[in-house]
């Protein structure tokens, strides 16, 4: 694993802000009371996102990478999963409405997805954040590092959650993931057929040996305490 800072990382800044830049018209009819403003907060996205990304790659927020590729070069990443109550697919920024519809009408309901020290989301996540975190996560998946898709209802009008694939560097796993579905949906028992399928899916089309779940088929306790390979 290492912090990479290199000219590339300004390259993988700019393409991020130019994916922002073209993202779809949807975004500017997002209903919002300072809707002016919100517009030309959107407007400036990609001096913004430059800014972040630099800032945040100097201390190695967003940079881990690993010196071994997550999946197999010639291995061809799964476009979607479709059931007859979803549909999953990439995450990109042009769901960045119904993303953060999804997440800040559920954020108690999402608060420890990611750990029981995580603080996403909060109350306080505005919607240029999730743009920004969308951003990244699409990037990511082009660059075939991690592979985060969203959930939708299958006529693509809701977001219903999301599913996120991510290396690890705990012994004994290859790969880890977490999912979530809005509180809507979960209330109506969706998580448990999303983490069925999901688990179904893994197996049969993704190249992992030992994938963790942790949250779920593992604890946060045990999993934290799995000690990680040497970098």
């Amino acid at each position: 694993m290492k912090f990479d800072v290199s000219l590339s990382r300004c390259s993988a800044a700019t393409e991020l802000a130019v994916i922002c830049w073209e993202i779809s018209p949807d975004i500017q009819r997002y209903p919002n009371k300072k809707r002016n403003i919100q517009e030309m907060n959107i407007r400036m996205a990609p001096a913004f996102l430059i800014l972040i990304v630099f800032l945040t790659a100097s201390h190695g927020y967003l940079c881990a990478q690993s010196n071994n590729p997550f999946v197999p070069s010639d291995f061809k990443v799964p476009e979607k999963l479709e059931t007859e109550k979803f549909r999953l697919r990439m995450l990109t920024v042009n769901d960045v409405v119904k993303d953060y519809d999804a997440v800040m009408t559920s954020v108690e309901h999402l608060q420890g997805v990611f750990g029981p020290h995580s603080k996403w989301p909060s109350h306080n996540l505005t919607f240029e954040q999730d743009l920004i975190d969308l951003g990244w996560h699409q990037k990511e998946f082009q660059r075939r590092r991690s592979f985060a898709y969203t959930v939708m209802n299958l006529g693509e009008s809701v977001c219903l959650g999301c599913v996120y694939i991510n290396p690890t560097r705990k012994s004994g796993y290859d790969a880890r993931i977490a999912l979530w579905v809005r509180k809507s949906e979960f209330d109506k028992g969706l998580d448990t057929i999303l983490f069925d399928a999901v688990k179904e899916w893994v197996v049969k089309e993704w190249p992992f040996k030992n994938t963790a779940y942790p949250g779920r088929d593992i604890d946060w306790n045990k999993w934290e305490a799995t000690p990680e390979l040497l970098k």
